[in-house]
């Protein structure tokens, strides 16, 4: 993996790190952590608007959410990536020392609405059954810009499964090829990666092209196709 530097966002790494034993841990849903958070307090009736089917007719019509974890010499941390099906392009993401709600997921989601600079009225967030996509806090910031929630059965990554994708990626160009000291180092590095997989990594679901590239291609024919002959 090749990309500029990007040095122009502060690290925002902020809270104690987690409980990383095996009742700590075990807190969380099991013996290890996991990959989705928190199981959910509340019963979750969002339905699943995507049925498997990870296509969209254009650019924020379809967003899928979920979050992983790094491991690191001072404890886990955790990574929460939003990434636009059309396009590839992963429109908002976040790491943290915590899975809360405001720590993580939320800030990627409030990234990515801000980046879509759109109405998204039409557009669906797809994530799974963890708390933190369950929370009244990101039910509202969704409600309010009109996008609807979507979710898939409990405990089948099949129901989301180009989050998983995208997760195995990051896990297997980045995550895997060192040991990590702290979240500081994975954040940066993070940003890195997200900055090439938009920009430089070509993707065989688009033909081998760029997120970006994607982007411009799809605004291209859009005007072609508004502007009179």
């Amino acid at each position: 993996m090749t990309s500029t530097a990007i040095t122009t966002q502060s690290s925002s790494c902020t809270g104690s790190f987690p409980n990383t034993s095996k009742e700590g841990l075990s807190l969380l849903g099991g013996t290890g952590p996991l990959r989705a958070g928190l199981r959910a307090p509340v019963p979750d009736t969002r339905p699943d608007l995507v049925q498997r089917q990870f296509k969209a007719v254009g650019p924020n019509r379809l967003w899928v959410a979920d979050i992983t974890y790094v491991p690191t010499l001072s404890g886990f941390v955790y990574t929460a990536f939003i990434t636009d099906v059309f396009t590839r392009k992963i429109v908002g993401w976040a790491t943290r020392t915590s899975m809360t709600t405001q720590a993580l997921p939320l800030e990627a989601l409030e990234q990515a609405i801000m980046n879509a600079r759109q109405d998204l009225s039409n557009l669906v967030h797809h994530s799974d059954h963890g708390s933190q996509y369950t929370s009244i806090t990101h039910s509202e910031k969704l409600t309010d810009y009109g996008i609807k929630p979507s979710t898939g059965s409990v405990g089948d990554s099949y129901d989301n499964a180009l989050t998983e994708t995208v997760n195995g990626l990051y896990k297997a160009e980045l995550i895997y090829s060192q040991t990590w000291r702290s979240c500081t180092k994975v954040e940066w590095a993070t940003l890195n990666w997200v900055h090439w997989w938009n920009n430089e990594r070509l993707h065989q679901a688009l033909d081998y092209t760029t997120p970006e590239e994607a982007i411009t291609s799809y605004n291209q024919h859009r005007t072609a196709e508004l502007t009179p002959i």
